[in-house]
């Protein structure tokens, strides 16, 4: 993967980092309920940072939001053992016997963690000098008073926290909110960007310009969520795939069919794109589409497969919860999909878990172009993949003609805008 970073940006690699205490803001926001880590990867992909850091002397505290944890109306914060970052640090010491902490920081039971307590965060600091233990992993994120108030207490946080370190590391692009732990603490101490901060830019740079013949393959629950990502992308490919619901949508307001579970709102939206794809022609539309009488389960005599063919202006269906797998041996599917040089999946086709072979023929079809550089989104888009065809995701782990994405809202705010560098966190690191 071509590097091509604005030169603006500070780079860890550029920094001296000898007898150094290194604050990291990583994202791994992956713990779900009961503690039980749900995908590993976002982690994994920090091993590269925190290796760095040990071999070049410093001293690395990390910190990431889990969950959420703060009432928008009354701005009092929940801790519990769901958003608790413990899980994180098992894994972490058991993977790479780093030996990281977690301080016990006193709470306030409506406000959080209200200070950075002296009397704890000093002999844990002298510790980590002293390479007494191998790291500090602070509480969630959202657990501090300030993470996301936007106020004094803001500030008095991203004080509290350069106070700790010499350097700041953004390596959660997934995080692209402006919140104290990925914009404040950033503007308060010298900062730059980690390694998978300056990968997941890269990877941006080759959906921003795009080496040609571009497909995109976008789905989504709701139109108006994509839009705006979804009119940008349409700017740049060559040919576009959509699913889900988006799809549903297009293909009510281009033939004047009614699919349950569409809203009017997302037709009437959709219709834009109809409009526009009558000169440009850049929509590939799969044929066939599994229609169910049934959300929550699949019984084969409440579906059936119909042919987008076969609509007439008036007709109504049941929900269309898959691209039925056939649709993807079309030769007009298949074909550009084969000659792409980029594409970027931001997809899953189906309502997961009882209807996903659309999106594993799929996926599996995008795999067999070996010279395309396949970017996937985050989120979903991920999780399916690694679910739906788990050899060829684990082969694609170390193939470079893949890339994936930790952070898939991240990476369509940053279509969306037409830079990453739009992105507050992102934009905090440059050099002024």
């Amino acid at each position: 993967m071509s590097s091509k970073l604005n030169p603006n940006l500070p780079l860890i690699q550029d920094f001296d980092l000898s007898g150094k205490v290194v604050l990291v803001r990583v994202d791994h926001n992956v713990v779900g309920k009961g503690g039980v880590i749900k995908d590993a990867f976002r982690i994994d992909s920090t091993f590269g940072l925190i290796y760095h850091i040990a071999a070049k002397g410093g001293h690395p505290i990390l910190m990431s939001h889990v969950g959420r944890t703060r009432d928008k109306k009354t701005g009092q914060i929940t801790t519990g053992p769901d958003t608790s970052v413990e899980p994180i640090v098992a894994y972490l010491n058991r993977k790479l016997e780093a030996g990281f902490k977690i301080p016990e920081l006193p709470v306030d039971p409506q406000w959080g963690i209200t200070s950075m307590d002296e009397k704890v965060m000093g002999p844990m600091l002298a510790d980590l000098k002293a390479r007494k233990i191998g790291g500090i992993y602070l509480p969630n994120t959202r657990w501090f008073a300030g993470e996301e108030s936007k106020d004094e207490k803001t500030k008095a946080l991203a004080d509290q926290w350069a106070a700790m370190a010499d350097l700041y590391v953004n390596d959660a692009f997934g995080s692209w909110q402006a919140h104290c732990s990925t914009f404040d603490v950033a503007k308060a101490m010298p900062s730059c960007a980690g390694f998978l901060m300056q990968k997941e830019l890269t990877g941006l740079d080759q959906v921003l310009n795009p080496e040609a013949p571009f497909v995109a393959v976008v789905a989504g629950s709701k139109y108006d969520t994509k839009i705006g990502p979804l009119n940008k992308i349409y700017e740049k490919v060559d040919q576009l795939i959509l699913g889900g619901v988006i799809y549903n949508a297009f293909l009510c307001a281009k033939y004047g069919i009614e699919v349950a579970g569409v809203a009017q709102e997302d037709v009437d939206l959709a219709k834009g794109l109809v409009e526009k794809d009558k000169s440009s022609g850049k929509i590939l539309e799969p044929g066939a589409l599994v229609e169910s009488q049934l959300i929550d389960r699949r019984e084969a005599d409440k579906c059936r497969v119909v042919k987008v063919s076969d609509f007439k202006p008036g007709q109504k269906y049941a929900y269309f919860l898959d691209v039925a797998p056939e649709s993807f041996d079309a030769p007009e599917i298949k074909a550009p999909l084969a000659a792409a040089k980029t594409i970027f999946i931001n997809a899953v086709m189906g309502f997961t878990p009882n209807f996903g072979e659309g999106s594993a023929r799929m996926y599996a079809l995008i795999g067999e172009n070996k010279k395309a550089m396949k970017l996937y989104g985050g989120g979903d888009t991920l999780t399916e993949f690694k679910n739906l065809n788990p050899g060829l995701y684990l082969k694609a782990l170390d193939d470079p003609s893949y890339y994936f994405f930790t952070g898939g809202g991240a990476v369509l705010t940053a279509i969306e805008e037409g830079s990453p560098y739009g992105l507050k966190p992102v934009g905090a690191l440059l050099k002024k």
